[in-house]
């Protein structure tokens, strides 16, 4: 007699792979939310960055180097946290509910959806990281690559946050609403655009409180080797922030209502 349990039961890896493969197979049917995701860096980058360039400069660099590292996180930040808007569609329109009543656990769907978020952030962050290199933007294959494997683990943070909002929010304007309530804060408040040592009092803490300060940090640290912040409390910050980011993301996946 033939043992069912492996197709009644699918390994957490199988099963994530099939999220995984579904996310990106939905993402590259629509090239706009590509072009969507790029242009407004870029925007920032070419028209702002050159334009002050010459003019300012911060820590010994140009301005339109010292944005890049911000630049760059801007590009899968916001692409990482409205991730969890696709998640309250799928509930929407009832796809969510035949995902979650499937054989496949809730963690190993929750993989596959973060993996899934990495994977456009890359793709997004390679157009970003070459539009860089045709612009003048100067940095080694080796330091594309470090930089590339840095987006990837704090993509795998961002995404786990935008699934968590997503878990608790029952329609796609609310949760345009509350990203926007985060998200601005999280990037203005990142020394992404200019120096967090400008910002004083309330908005100094909330800025020391940002994960995605330290994020900003690490990319611009990796990519011109000026840090505005202690190297080893980014990276604590940063590590500490991708684990606490994917466990509460699990937790919320197993309490979620389809």
């Amino acid at each position: 007699m033939k043992d069912d349990s492996r197709m009644a039961h699918p390994s957490a890896l199988k099963g994530a792979y099939a999220v995984w493969w579904r996310e990106t197979t939905v993402f590259f049917r629509e090239p706009p939310r590509i072009i969507s995701a790029v242009v407004s860096p870029i925007i920032w980058l070419v028209i702002f960055g050159a334009g002050l360039g010459e003019s300012v400069r911060i820590g010994g660099e140009s301005y339109q180097q010292f944005i890049f590292g911000g630049v760059l996180v801007q590009t899968f930040l916001f692409s990482s946290l409205f991730y969890g808007a696709y998640l309250v569609w799928d509930r929407k329109i009832d796809v969510l509910k035949a995902v979650l009543v499937s054989p496949l656990s809730r963690s190993s769907i929750f993989l596959g959806k973060v993996l899934g978020g990495v994977t456009i952030s890359l793709i997004e962050s390679v157009i970003v990281l070459l539009v860089g290199a045709m612009i003048g933007m100067q940095y080694s294959p080796a330091t594309f690559f470090i930089v590339l494997g840095l987006v990837a683990l704090a993509s795998a943070g961002l995404t786990a946050l935008g699934l968590i909002v997503g878990s608790y929010m029952e329609s796609p304007e609310g949760f345009q609403l509350l990203g926007s309530l985060v998200l601005f804060p999280m990037f203005f408040l990142s020394g992404a655009l200019f120096p967090i040592s400008n910002l004083t009092g309330p908005l100094g803490l909330v800025a020391a409180l940002n994960p995605v300060t330290y994020i900003v940090d690490l990319l611009r640290g990796a990519l011109s080797g000026v840090y505005y912040l202690d190297p080893a409390v980014d990276a604590v910050a940063f590590i500490g922030f991708i684990i606490l980011a994917n466990v509460a993301g699990v937790l919320a996946f197993e309490r979620m209502k389809s």
